[in-house]
């Protein structure tokens, strides 16, 4: 990790990618939720590209029984 490198753990937003690992769920089923949840408040798109807000994410993971 450089000097430059934020913790997946401190980061505000996560790609896909990061958020998949992260999480623990797959980057299609991450993608298939951020599709049918377009205006969804623990989500952003910077132009075609998913952002996942970490910690709105994780209070909606924490309120569920399955994904």
């Amino acid at each position: 990790m450089s000097s430059h490198d934020i913790p997946v753990w401190e980061k505000y937003t996560l790609s896909i990618e990061e958020a998949s690992s992260y999480f623990r769920i797959g980057e299609n089923k991450l993608r298939r939720l951020a599709e049918e949840n377009k205006n969804a408040n623990w989500l952003i798109l910077n132009g075609n590209r998913i952002q996942i807000k970490r910690r709105q994410f994780e209070q909606v993971i924490d309120k569920l029984d399955a994904i």
